[in-house]
């Protein structure tokens, strides 16, 4: 009876040592996973603050929250089961989803860029003056845009770990899922409130470089909110711009994505100790073209249709 005893303890030693090694697997694998996407979480935390541009203070983390919810939710219960699934069944379909998404990005961030160019930017209220309507309306533009980022993130944490099985894939993803989301909005939310820790900083009554440091943040925080409005924008030709060179090349059309990388190379090889971040600036600049481009098409042929059914809708008034 002992002997049985001890025989089953040793199995269970053998088991819970197999599943913590197997945890520590996944979790090597998840910071693998997290570490590939850092470029595209980078982009999604640039893009964010600027649909909380314009609240009043007690709203912007509620409606950062409420950002991060939904994009949780995607990533989850849309995202996470649709990769898999096409990764084991159908793994071919996955780059031309992902281009397509990547054409929204391009689309958007061109069509921003043009109402700036053109001054068509609409002169609106502070959206706190408009009440929960408004607000809705900025929370699904994030959580729509922040669809095509997380679609990127995730495929290409699917990417890293495609020779896992079936079970660890998801489990991977889903730990991607949820420490990427916590990372960005957290971050957001940081960035969002400085002004507000700035000020009671400079409220506190310490004092010296405690005082001046709240000055400091108070003053600059409008700026640094202006600047990543404007990286978002161009964040969104680079990632949309980028998923469509890789896309393409492979699918077969290596032209455009040769040339950015051919450039890359050329850059990083004669740049020395530099080489590194300007050959990435290279093919991040090459990629943001190539998304611009694209985004100038997409917004000409949207506006052709739009100017068409306006005409249609005047004829027949």
């Amino acid at each position: 009876m002992a002997g049985g005893l001890v025989a089953l303890l040793d199995d269970v030693a053998v088991l819970a040592k197999l599943a913590a090694a197997s945890l520590d697997d996944v979790g090597a694998a998840a910071g693998r996973a997290s570490v590939k996407a850092a470029g595209v979480v980078v982009d999604d935390t640039a893009v964010t603050p600027r649909y909380v541009t314009g609240f009043t203070p007690d709203r912007e983390l509620p409606i950062i929250r409420r950002i991060a919810v939904g994009s949780l939710r995607n990533k989850v219960l849309v995202i996470l089961p649709v990769a898999l699934l096409l990764s084991q069944f159908l793994p071919w379909l996955l780059t031309p989803i992902l281009m397509l998404g990547g054409t929204y990005l391009c689309f958007e961030g061109a069509e921003k860029i043009w109402e700036k160019l053109a001054h068509h930017e609409e002169h609106e209220q502070p959206a706190a003056a408009e009440g929960e309507d408004q607000e809705k309306t900025m929370v699904a533009g994030a959580i729509r845009t922040d669809f095509i980022l997380s679609a990127e993130i995730m495929v290409i944490a699917l990417n890293e770990v495609d020779t896992e099985r079936f079970v660890s894939r998801a489990i991977i993803l889903l730990v991607v899922a949820v420490l990427i989301t916590a990372l960005v909005y957290g971050v957001v939310a940081l960035i969002v409130k400085m002004d507000d820790i700035g000020l009671r900083l400079a409220e506190s009554g310490r004092g010296g470089a405690v005082e001046k440091l709240g000055r400091g943040l108070v003053a600059g925080m409008p700026t640094l909110l202006a600047v990543l409005s404007t990286v978002g924008i161009v964040a969104m030709l680079w990632v949309g711009g980028h998923i469509l060179l890789v896309g393409a090349d492979e699918l077969g059309w290596h032209g455009p994505y040769g040339i950015v990388h051919h450039l890359e190379l050329a850059v990083h090889d004669a740049t020395g100790a530099l080489g590194g971040v300007l050959g990435w600036l290279v093919n991040t600049l090459g990629s943001a073209v190539a998304g611009g481009i694209v985004g100038a098409v997409v917004v000409a042929v949207v506006t052709a249709v739009q100017k068409a059914r306006a005409g249609r809708s005047a004829r027949t008034a």
